[in-house]
């Protein structure tokens, strides 16, 4: 069957006012290039790069880039995380230090250096006297050459490649029990491998192509500090055909240097998603997951009696509020976004500036302690899995980290991936894996950790109904065996009601609710939190028989609170009749309306009536009862509620 020709895209075509100089741009790079192939002597280019003086320059400048890119990767990358990551007076002028030898004419580095260096240089005399080092006309000296150069390409690659990564993997792994030092040798290195080896490689080509500040400080001695570019310029007076072959063998390796790299430096448009997320963003969940979850591993040791960590903190900043638990306490944490739920946990692990918490778990107070002494365990919203390693060993970090052997981390680590489903992909990466899948695999990694305090936030929400469903039932399970504190921040109310002893609701940082999750769901105090429950809820302020609301009307109720008191109505869909003609009778509460909406909610619709007389209303009917009525979008109707309905509580 033939196939279609492809058709051009309307407006893809460059305009020929950009095409024509773009053309003239890049004949003006290539003639250069074209000009040492064209006068290049191949039948001599044997002879001329086999010559003693030219291996003996190439020698000395492989040597001389070699120790440059170790000397910048030694002081290049500690500098380019202090960029990247601490926030410090005169960072703009540091940067500045950084990026100045890229646009100085090389010469005058050269002369930089010597003033510096050199005999007669600022440190020159104190290196000679104390040490007895002279760097000017010294191999030494071609080495700082190329390094002062050199180094920045390294630098500010890093740079970017770390400003890059989220600070949420090296946040995770903190919390996990991993020093600061072993989180950037373990998490950030690893995560920015390509910044680094690119940075690495342009570094090195850099140097080896380093002339006027090693012939400016260290000047062109033979066997010492003559290069193979100083050994180019002393061709080209005596053996043109000599300097154009050494040229070409300096312009293969450039070459070789920035195909390999790929774009990696240029910054090539492509795919900027975190590692993890790539592929699991749109994989669906494994099919071929075991319906059941699986029992633990074999061989795991028994678990002994939970030591108890009851939980005390002062909350100060943006959330303000004091929380007291005891061991093995659950706290469901709700509330709108913005209300500073995940601020909360950030203070806990002692991650955010703008709140603090005055920490207490057991007899400890952990709240001078760095996040990787506190044990405090964090699962963030995306699981913040690190890329680089397998489920199997991103379980097993945390045991890792506090010092248990390789064998039993990993080995209690599978038994982890087993109780929650994924012990089958203990060998994958996170990319791939599902969404859900790398959310029960962190979820694992958390838990393995052997936490005081457990932070999990939205563990669940990745996965689908029925995952949910079987993870929820294995989480209870360890909670219910957990001597320490969990705190869930959860927008859903089966997770709030069923995993958790109290609900913390959360609006503008500060606690409008503390109380177990039957009183919540019978007296909910916040509309968002009501709303969540799939609750009517109207703010409004007391009146003598109801409320009057904020949007307008009245609600009359049966019983009312003192006048004047702000309060919030919470009316349940099913306690809404919906008519199509005015009622009679009973009701004290009667709107005209408009059907809006109608969604189904199980057996159940749902119907979102709005009104001029009253705020939007939610109404649930069968679907027998809507076909009777006659209802559709758009179908005009009434709306009633018994007083005896409406639940008034206090603000």
């Amino acid at each position: 069957m033939k196939r279609p020709a492809l058709r051009r895209t309307p407006g893809a075509r460059a305009p020929l006012l950009l095409t024509v100089p773009a053309l003239l741009a890049v004949a003006f790079l290539m003639l250069p290039l074209v000009g040492i192939l064209a006068r290049t002597s191949w039948g001599e280019l044997g002879d001329h790069l086999t010559a003693e003086a030219t291996t003996e320059a190439l020698r000395l400048s492989l040597v001389v880039s070699l120790w440059a890119l170790g000397l910048s990767l030694l002081f290049g990358v500690p500098l380019a995380w202090l960029l990247a990551r601490v926030p410090f007076p005169g960072k703009a002028f540091v940067r500045s230090l950084v990026l100045l030898p890229m646009v100085l004419p090389p010469t005058v580095g050269g002369v930089a250096l010597l003033l510096a260096f050199g005999r007669r240089g600022l440190l020159g005399p104190w290196l000679e006297d104390t040490f007895g080092v002279t760097l000017p006309f010294h191999t030494s000296g071609a080495v700082l050459a190329a390094t002062f150069v050199a180094m920045p390409f390294l630098v500010i690659s890093l740079e970017g490649a770390l400003g890059g990564l989220r600070p949420r993997y090296e946040e995770t792994a903190a919390s996990l029990g991993a020093s600061p030092i072993r989180v950037f040798l373990t998490v950030t290195l690893p995560m920015v491998a390509p910044g680094l080896i690119a940075g690495a490689a342009l570094t090195w080509a850099r140097a080896l192509g380093e002339f006027g500040a090693t012939i400016t400080f260290a000047g062109n001695l033979p066997g010492t500090t003559q290069t193979l570019p100083l050994q180019v310029y002393l061709l080209l007076q005596d053996s043109p055909e000599a300097a154009t072959s050494v040229s070409l063998l300096l312009l293969a390796i450039a070459m070789i240097v920035l195909i390999a790299l790929r774009g990696r430096w240029t910054g090539t448009p492509g795919d900027h998603r975190d590692p993890a997320s790539r592929a699991a963003a749109a994989r669906p969940e494994d099919p071929a997951a075991p319906a059941p979850l699986p029992e633990p591993a074999p061989g795991l040791p028994q678990k002994s009696a939970p030591e108890p960590w009851p939980l005390h903190a002062d909350v100060t900043g943006f959330t303000r509020l004091t929380l007291d638990a005891g061991p093995g306490t659950t706290i469901a944490v709700v509330g709108p976004n913005g209300a500073g739920k995940t601020t909360l946990l950030r203070a806990l692990l002692g991650l955010t500036p703008r709140a603090r918490a005055e920490l207490r778990l057991g007899d400890d107070d952990v709240t001078g302690l760095p996040p990787h002494r506190r044990g405090v365990a964090w699962v963030p919203q995306d699981g913040a899995l690190f890329p680089h390693l397998s489920a199997l060993t991103n379980t097993a970090y945390g045991l890792r980290a506090h010092g248990v052997p390789r064998a039993e981390a990993r080995r209690e680590a599978q038994g982890w991936l087993d109780r929650l489903g994924v012990g089958h992909l203990a060998h994958r990466r996170p990319a791939q894996l599902s969404g859900g899948q790398a959310q029960r695999v962190a979820l694992a990694r958390a838990l393995a950790a052997r936490p005081r305090l457990l932070l999990l936030d939205e563990p669940l929400a990745a996965l689908d109904q029925t995952t949910r469903a079987r993870v929820r039932h294995t989480l209870r399970g360890h909670l219910a065996e957990f001597g320490g504190v969990c705190l869930i921040v959860t927008h859903d109310p089966v997770e709030a009601v069923s995993l958790a002893d109290r609900v913390l609701v959360l609006e503008d940082g500060r606690a409008l609710q503390d109380e177990p999750p039957a009183e919540v769901t019978r007296h909910p105090r916040s509309p968002w939190v009501a709303r969540m429950l799939g609750r009517n809820a109207w703010p409004g302020t007391a009146t003598a028989d109801g409320l009057a609301l904020e949007g307008g009307g009245r609600l009359v109720v049966a019983e009312p609170l003192p006048p004047g008191t702000d309060a919030l109505a919470v009316i349940a869909p099913e306690a809404v009749s919906v008519h199509r003609e005015r009622p009679t009778g009973s009701p004290r509460n009667v709107w005209p309306g408009t059907v809006r909406e109608i969604t189904s909610a199980g057996s159940r619709l749902r119907l979102l009536i709005t009104s001029a007389e009253a705020p939007d209303l939610v109404a649930e009917i069968t679907p027998g009862a809507a076909a009777e009525l006659g209802i559709a979008d758009g179908s005009a109707v009434w709306t009633s509620v018994k007083a005896t309905e409406a639940t008034v509580v206090p603000l």
